[in-house]
């Protein structure tokens, strides 16, 4: 491991053990070396290393498990990653939303319990209308009202992939705002949550299907030659 450059310490030791990271020195799951391990390595203080090693929990590669030590939790580097997803067309961001939406919604009503219909229904209820105050508000709104949708499902890696998926996601949301896509209405969610309340897998993937239909139906026109 190449000692941290002495110009911006915290964020070189970052660099230095996220390349490590990547480059499989340590698989999933395998505690790497203490603050004073580290701090030898990296030539450098253990405050750096603490700090360092902060960035990388935040970033999603290190869990730190108290009186156990920190743990590679990924070796995937989800900024390039999602890059590569936003680069990618605006059908095949609907496509990929749309399988998620459609696997959530499933799970969710046959897993759902009370609380989570309360949150859907409550978050629903705000979700207002972009006239309400601006497009960045509702956006948000809009954004909490399916994210609990999937959390309903109790799936908590389907939670973790939608979070990651999100930034795509906004942006598929912004082009249904500018007019260049159908923004499906407020019944058209309300629907979602009725047949997640039914308790029937098959009526909450049709409601789902309903919702995004008019979109991916556009997207096919918008994109035939």
């Amino acid at each position: 491991m190449q000692p941290a450059l002495r110009t911006n310490l915290t964020d070189s030791a970052a660099d230095s053990l996220r390349a490590e990271i990547i480059g499989g020195r340590w698989g999933v799951g395998e505690r790497i070396p203490n603050e004073a391990g580290l701090a030898e390595l990296l030539s450098v203080s253990r405050g750096t290393v603490r700090e360092a090693v902060r960035v990388l929990v935040s970033q999603g590669f290190l869990d730190t498990r108290q009186g156990s030590g920190t743990y590679v939790r990924s070796t995937v580097d989800s900024s390039a990653a999602l890059d590569r997803v936003k680069r990618t067309g605006l059908r095949d961001q609907w496509e990929a939303r749309a399988a998620l939406d459609l696997e959530a919604a499933r799970l969710a009503a046959l897993r759902h319990t009370s609380a989570d219909l309360d949150l859907m229904r409550q978050l629903l209820a705000v979700r207002g209308s972009i006239a309400d105050d601006g497009s960045e508000a509702f956006i948000r709104r809009d954004l909490a009202f399916h994210k609990s949708v999937v959390a309903a499902s109790g799936n908590k890696a389907m939670m973790e992939l939608y979070d990651f998926f999100t930034a795509a996601i906004t942006e598929t949301i912004h082009a249904t705002l500018d007019g260049d896509l159908p923004e499906p209405d407020q019944l058209a969610h309300a629907a979602i949550v009725d047949a997640i309340a039914s308790r029937d897998p098959d009526r909450a993937v049709g409601a789902v299907r309903a919702f995004m239909a008019p979109v991916l139906a556009q997207l096919e026109r918008l994109l035939s030659p």
